[in-house]
């Protein structure tokens, strides 16, 4: 049913089934839409967070899809989501929600009218793509977004929206890590679709920031890499470990002349994502 890859990290290099995110579009999907007729049939509103983050999650499972299946070039992977963004400036031009974000050395900077118009659209852009480039090792992809929606669901007063999706995904996670499955591009920008828009319909743009810096560190030195030098982050595997020979990643950074376990890898930048979750969430205290 689901195409197989081969696993480059395990000797032998075994097929694996990819693509099984979809399994978290369809259930995710199911849920939200659940909850949108339970709101409205005990408080009907004329726009609908659970609505909302249903359709952002569907337009990243179909993008995912379309990765999975054609190998979409960077250049649309990277434009694509802000089509996503469409519904979530409705809705926050519908509840008229807070235009202005506490920047760190700056303080309180009200947007106006450009939050809708383009900090929305770069938030679900930019998360989007550096939440998918987060990814290679069994775990890495499933784990680490879901660290993050863990963090904003404690500060957040529609966390029951994640309740059920985010239980879903750790499922897939297990099954991830142990190197049964791949979520593939389609379950990556879902996810990473799902962060943003939660974060967005949530008022948590300071926690994701913070929360996503090792993403976004890792896409920086992806990209400079790509661009600058001509190549991409690669490790070897020998067998047992990964090594690196230079350092284009986050990955490569860890296990630069260094030989780790795909799984003490994981867990390293995994530890790394709680840190910087936790730092978001102290800030939000003060």
């Amino acid at each position: 049913m689901f195409p197989r890859v081969p696993d480059q990290h395990k000797v032998g290099r075994p097929l694996i089934p990819n693509g099984l995110g979809a399994f978290y579009v369809l259930f995710t999907t199911v849920y939200l839409f659940l909850v949108y007729f339970w709101q409205q049939s005990v408080n009907p509103e004329p726009i609908s967070a659970a609505f909302t983050l249903a359709v952002c999650v569907l337009f990243g499972g179909f993008m995912g899809m379309m990765d999975d299946w054609i190998d979409l070039k960077w250049r649309y992977k990277a434009f694509m989501p802000l089509i996503a963004a469409l519904p979530l400036i409705y809705y926050a031009q519908a509840i008229d929600a807070r235009t202005s974000i506490t920047l760190p050395l700056v303080g309180m900077v009200d947007f106006g009218i450009a939050y809708f118009y383009i900090i929305i659209p770069l938030i679900v852009m930019i998360v989007t793509n550096v939440v998918n480039q987060l990814g290679g090792l069994n775990g890495l992809e499933s784990i680490c977004p879901a660290i993050v929606i863990a963090g904003l669901m404690v500060f957040s007063p529609n966390y029951m929206l994640m309740v059920g999706p985010l239980l879903f995904w750790l499922i897939l996670a297990v099954f991830n890590v142990s190197g049964k499955i791949f979520v593939g591009n389609t379950g990556s920008f879902t996810i990473g679709m799902t962060v943003a828009s939660f974060a967005v319909i949530s008022d948590l743009k300071v926690n994701l920031f913070i929360s996503l810096l090792p993403f976004i560190f890792n896409s920086a030195l992806i990209l400079l890499s790509a661009f600058l030098i001509g190549k991409k982050a690669s490790v070897t595997f020998d067998g047992k470990k990964l090594c690196a020979n230079s350092r284009k990643s986050l990955v490569t950074i860890i296990t630069y002349r260094r030989p780790l376990t795909e799984r003490q890898v994981v867990l390293i930048i995994s530890l790394i994502v709680g840190l910087f979750t936790l730092l978001g969430a102290f800030i939000r205290m003060l």
